[in-house]
């Protein structure tokens, strides 16, 4: 059974937390504090810490970063209230692996849990459970279309979309369809890499050659030798890093750190970002030759509020899902709940919607996932079954949809107001009176 730390300053409902999953097999220790995971850190090793966002001297990114920094593989989970998704989102790029919001119920904790569990069970025991779901709207289309050309292929790809969109599920879905499907898929978070650590991470290293060293360690590239290499966030990696990643790519060939020996690997590359790496280039934070070795081939994965037609598609399948993991047997969703997650904006996208459809299931009664088991953020679109109140509630939902979408182009272009503009396809005038109708005030 995995070993669980969980971290809340909220002294009682740690030890319930605690308490309740030790009851279920698992060892679990619990911290209240940043300074308290901390210690308990150094003195285990964990395959899953479990973290609340609001610390009172720190906060859960803190604890997810010093977690990657002691072991890549520890499984970080947030807990975050409905007001902090969008941090929880940022957390998820920094390499937590999900989050749960707040109240939290002990069972939803479970599930997770569970499915992290059985997740990395399977991964290594080389089953393959994995499912690629194809949506049908255009964009949906035009990502398979891409797959099916590039797959067979040994092009590197680039994989660009905002965080929670399913990069990971495309490059896995072009291994399986690749010559290579029959060796390793082998995943690597750029973004939870610690620099001191990178290198070795990817090549490797003998035991002695730097102070941590006590064993010797194989490299990722040798792990993945005749498969895929997945490289996620591969805009977060370090600079001086990218120059090995680069040589590595070109010579095919690697060295272990403190080794003269060269080991030949045979790997194909795809990388996912969510930010623009030719930006970067031309920043200085990004190699261009680096850039142009992976840019062989680019697919772009939409956000989940532009491929709306997909959405109850993913709906029924994570509800397939979560019926297998709680145990339970909701079949279909009411007409009111369809209503509310098609209005929503989902800046989580799938892994939000993942996220909601499991907690729905969790808490719901009957047989049909009703409007009363969804949270609060979706019911704050405005929805009424009053067809007099239709067309104003539509106008709203267009308008919180709009205002989200203004927010997270400006977050993603760094509130650069030409580059929101020309991505948002409207002119600096256009967006300046849409700013001022929403009260989007970056001053």
């Amino acid at each position: 059974m995995a070993n669980i730390l969980v971290v809340d300053d909220d002294s009682t409902f740690c030890l319930m937390l605690t308490t309740f999953l030790g009851k279920h097999g698992y060892s679990v220790s619990g911290a209240f504090s940043f300074d308290e995971a901390l210690r308990a850190m150094q003195n285990n090793n964990f395959d899953v810490v479990l973290t609340d966002f609001r610390l009172p001297e720190k906060s859960g990114l803190d604890v997810l970063s010093e977690a990657k920094r002691r072991n890549l593989n520890t499984v970080v989970i947030i807990m975050t209230g409905y007001g902090d998704i969008r941090m929880a989102v940022k957390a998820i790029k920094q390499g937590a692996y999900d989050y749960v919001t707040k109240p939290v119920n002990p069972d939803e904790i479970l599930a997770t849990i569970q499915s992290v569990v059985s997740h990395y069970g399977t991964a290594n025991s080389g089953s393959d459970t994995f499912t690629y779901i194809e949506g049908k709207s255009k964009y949906s289309r035009e990502v398979m279309r891409y797959i099916s050309i590039v797959a067979p292929t040994n092009l590197s790809v680039i994989i660009q979309g905002d965080s929670g969109t399913g990069k990971e599920f495309v490059a896995r879905q072009i291994h399986r369809l690749s010559k290579r499907s029959a060796k390793p898929f082998v995943a690597i978070d750029c973004g939870a890499l610690p620099r001191e650590l990178a290198s070795s991470e990817f090549f490797g290293h003998v035991k002695g050659s730097f102070t941590s060293a006590v064993a010797d360690k194989v490299g990722q590239f040798e792990v993945a030798n005749g498969g895929t290499l997945f490289l996620d966030e591969i805009g977060n990696l370090p600079y001086e890093v990218q120059v090995n990643l680069l040589r590595a790519i070109q010579e095919r060939k690697i060295k272990r750190i403190g080794s003269n020996k060269e080991i030949p690997i045979d790997v194909r590359i795809i990388v996912a970002t969510n930010e623009d790496l030719l930006q970067m280039v031309n920043r200085g934070t990004f190699r261009e030759d680096l850039y142009h070795r992976l840019n062989e081939f680019t697919i772009r994965v939409s956000p989940l509020s532009e491929r709306k037609e997909d959405l109850m598609d993913y709906a029924r399948w994570f509800l397939k899902q979560a019926n297998q993991e709680l145990a339970k047997s909701v079949t279909n969703f009411s007409t009111q709940a369809i209503d509310l997650l098609m209005s929503y904006s989902w800046p989580g996208n799938l892994r939000e919607l993942k996220n909601i459809i499991r907690r729905a299931v969790l808490l719901e009664a009957t047989n049909t996932i009703s409007r009363e088991s969804l949270p609060p953020e979706l019911n704050q679109n405005g929805y009424s079954a009053s067809s007099a109140a239709l067309t104003d509630n539509l106008k709203n939902i267009k308008e919180k949809a709009e205002q989200e979408l203004i927010l997270s182009t400006l977050e993603k272009v760094r509130y650069n107001k030409s580059k929101a503009a020309k991505l948002l396809n409207i002119d600096r005038k256009t967006l300046y009176n849409k700013m001022k109708q929403y009260g989007i005030d970056l001053d």
